[in-house]
């Protein structure tokens, strides 16, 4: 999923109740539903960040010697600015990307 192309909210927004349960029929499920899913994006953005910073790291064993590196900084204002990983899940949430299911419904119909 490209993060960087969304238009997720960058503030807090208030949602309407009854559009957040409606796939579920049940606000707090629909809740950890994106829950683990702003957990996962987190996961993916932390290591793409890490991958990224780690380009440009500078191995010494001096600690004598710590200065500012352009890129990382340049690198850690722009996944700042993304919107956050829990405003991200409630975006795909909204727009019907999360696929979820319900083990014991499934086992029930069976």
């Amino acid at each position: 999923m490209d993060y960087k192309n969304t238009d997720a909210a960058l503030t807090t927004v208030t949602y309407d109740k009854s559009k957040i349960e409606e796939p579920t029929n049940n606000i707090y499920e629909s809740i950890a539903i994106m829950a683990k899913r702003a957990t996962q994006i987190n996961e993916d953005l932390k290591k793409e960040l890490i991958d990224k910073l780690e380009e440009f790291a500078t191995h010494n064993d001096s600690l004598e010697e710590v200065f500012e590196n352009k890129e990382q900084i340049e690198v850690s204002r722009f996944y700042e600015k993304l919107p956050k990983p829990t405003a991200l899940a409630v975006q795909e949430w909204l727009e019907g990307k999360i696929y979820h299911r319900n083990p014991e419904e499934t086992d029930n119909d069976q």
